[in-house]
């Protein structure tokens, strides 16, 4: 069902809530990716969510409101912290993880005593939910493990079938979720870069800190505290590898000769200038270096793109981690399964 976030129309809105009331599942569009949304407040339409994605049970769903006061129900402490960051970044891409209410089923937190909240910027994210009058957990719908969507055609690729209401908005403004910060440690911790830059959160929090998990692995034994922590994510079928240092487009560019030279289809993902380096690959432009805003908005399209085509192996020039580029690296990072090549600096 197509809606266009210019002019809503409200008999649409009203149907997508009464879905939702009713405990089934919604896709909806946000600024950052598509969501894959049920009652929050509903255990057994959570359950819903994790068969339909093939989601692991303990990695925890994020929960969307369309106002902040709806905070204060399904969290048990609200500190001031959490109130400076909505006053300067929501509705946006920042999710918040805060103590759970016990409105919030542990099916919907993953196990978890916390509660990942957001507010998304999306005007008809915003309106469904208001519809439905409950929060919504929505995280991105997709199968697990694959890229995320930014286009209802990636959507109706992986859940035609699954759900019972789709919500076409366009094509998503972001192109990577939301960044996650926790504040149940000290200092708080950034758990999962998107779209509202470190930089940008440490203006409100200035002792925020990385978690590992953002540049590093984790262990099975750990638990995610957040989306997108500790499995492997955003894969494309192919193998992928990241380079990164000044000579990753070289090594790149042997990399690809050497795979050509053997018979094997080869994608490359680069920045603009760097095509001329990969003759005879399926070569994709990211970007500039420069504009991690575009790398961001294009990267899951294009390892959709990968898939589509048929490559057996993927090479991919890694980011500048600043702004956005910190996001795009970490995406990046577990979709290769952390299998880097570090170039000489």
């Amino acid at each position: 069902m197509t809606i266009s976030p210019d002019k809503i129309e409200q008999d649409k809105i009203d149907k997508a809530g009464a879905v939702l009331r009713a405990g089934g599942l919604v896709i909806l569009p946000t600024e950052t990716v598509y969501g894959l949304g049920a009652n929050a407040l509903d255990e057994a339409a959570a359950a819903r969510i994790y068969a339909a994605k093939g989601r692991p049970s303990d990695n925890p769903l994020s929960v969307h409101i369309a106002d902040f006061d709806e905070i204060y129900r399904i969290a048990a402490e609200v500190p001031p912290e959490a109130e400076r960051l909505a006053a300067r970044f929501w509705p946006g891409p920042l999710t918040i993880v805060l103590p759970k209410s016990d409105r919030i089923p542990r099916a919907v937190s993953g196990g978890l005593d916390t509660v990942a909240v957001r507010m998304p910027a999306h005007p008809v994210a915003r309106a469904v939910i208001r519809a439905a009058g409950v929060p919504i957990a929505a995280p991105s719908a997709n199968r697990s493990g694959r890229p995320s969507p930014t286009r209802i055609d990636h959507v109706r690729q992986e859940m035609d079938g699954r759900v019972d209401l789709m919500l076409d908005g366009g094509d998503c403004d972001v192109g990577v979720e939301s960044s996650v910060v926790t504040l149940v440690t000290d200092p708080p911790r950034l758990l999962r870069p998107g779209g509202v830059p470190l930089e940008a959160l440490r203006e409100v929090l200035p002792g925020i800190v990385l978690d590992r998990a953002v540049t590093g692995r984790m262990d099975e034994s750990d638990r995610a505290s957040a989306p997108g922590m500790k499995y492997r994510h955003y894969a494309p079928r192919a193998p992928m590898t990241l380079y990164e240092g000044q000579r990753a487009a070289a090594e790149m560019a042997r990399a690809c000769r050497g795979a050509l030279a053997e018979g094997e289809r080869v994608g490359v993902l680069c920045f603009a200038g760097e095509e001329p380096l990969f003759p005879g690959a399926y070569v994709r432009v990211l970007g500039r270096g420069d504009a991690p805003d575009m790398q961001a908005h294009q990267l899951f399209d294009l390892l959709r793109d990968m898939d589509a085509v048929g490559v057996a192996r993927i090479l991919t020039h890694a980011p500048d981690r600043a702004g956005l580029g910190l996001a795009v690296y970490n995406r990046m990072l577990k979709a290769a399964g952390h299998q880097v090549i570090h170039t000489e600096e």
